[in-house]
């Protein structure tokens, strides 16, 4: 039987193998806050992962958890890495995203251990420094575990928070920490990012004051997963609203896309 081409390209199509394409990880809805110069971005990834846009420039905070995490996102103009940990330096999270052309603001203790391909795009901030780039200033803040000791799982100096100056609105991102002096002494933070996970960091209670002593508008809880599971974040919102209500603390889902 001679086959024509219209049956020929019908037996081709059952034969060929159908590849699937990976679903982009779930992710929750980015929120904005207005600036001077434009919207803020935040768009929460996973754990202490987030990105923020602003002013056509695109920032990645800890990127971990795979790069399907960010499909569909921009290339980071900056890649900012506060600590040594896996879940903050991932070197497999970096290999699959397109960080080429960004610049990485780390700890000297970071800095140490990133794969060579990145030394060139590097910059060290180290705790009390601060830089001006791309319309924007980073300060670099300590972040450590309380009381202070040689075998503590963040000690002092080697890992950084940082503080963001983005079109008038300042941007505090924790980092590993406890409710240090230094976080207590912060001033007109205007966006703050706070870990609460024990044994890591700190518990609801302490982040919770930590938080009222320096007064952000605005409270993100993000790294929130310990050993027992995720921090109970609402008893953390109901803390600092029954003592300071103009904090608009907002929860998000930063393990929606956790496997």
């Amino acid at each position: 039987m001679k086959l024509t081409p219209l049956l020929l390209a019908a037996l081709a199509a059952l034969t060929t193998p159908v590849l699937a394409q990976t679903p982009a990880a779930p992710r929750v809805a980015p929120d904005q806050i207005a600036t001077k110069n434009g919207p803020l971005t935040v768009q929460p990834i996973t754990h202490g992962s987030v990105v923020l846009t602003w002013n056509r420039k695109t920032i990645y905070v800890d990127p971990y958890g795979g790069a399907e995490a960010y499909a569909g996102l921009a290339a980071p103009d900056v890649v900012l890495i506060t600590d040594i940990h896996p879940d903050h330096l991932d070197p497999k999270t970096l290999a699959g995203l397109s960080v080429g052309k960004a610049l990485m603001l780390v700890p000297p203790a970071v800095a140490e251990k990133l794969p060579a391909e990145y030394k060139k795009q590097v910059r060290v901030l180290r705790n009390g420094q601060k830089l001006d780039t791309l319309g924007m200033s980073i300060a670099a803040i300590p972040m450590y575990n309380l009381p202070e000791a040689p075998d503590a799982m963040h000690t002092k100096g080697r890992g950084n928070g940082y503080v963001l100056g983005l079109g008038g609105k300042n941007v505090y991102l924790s980092g590993d920490t406890e409710d240090t002096p230094e976080m207590r002494a912060l001033k007109n933070i205007d966006v703050a990012f706070v870990c609460m996970n024990l044994p890591y960091t700190m518990d609801v209670q302490q982040a919770a004051q930590g938080v009222l002593a320096f007064k952000p508008g605005i409270v993100y809880p993000y790294h929130y997963r310990g050993q027992n599971g995720l921090s109970d974040v609402a008893a953390f919102q109901k803390t600092v609203n029954a003592a300071n209500k103009k904090i608009d603390v907002r929860l998000r889902n930063w393990y929606a896309g956790a496997k």
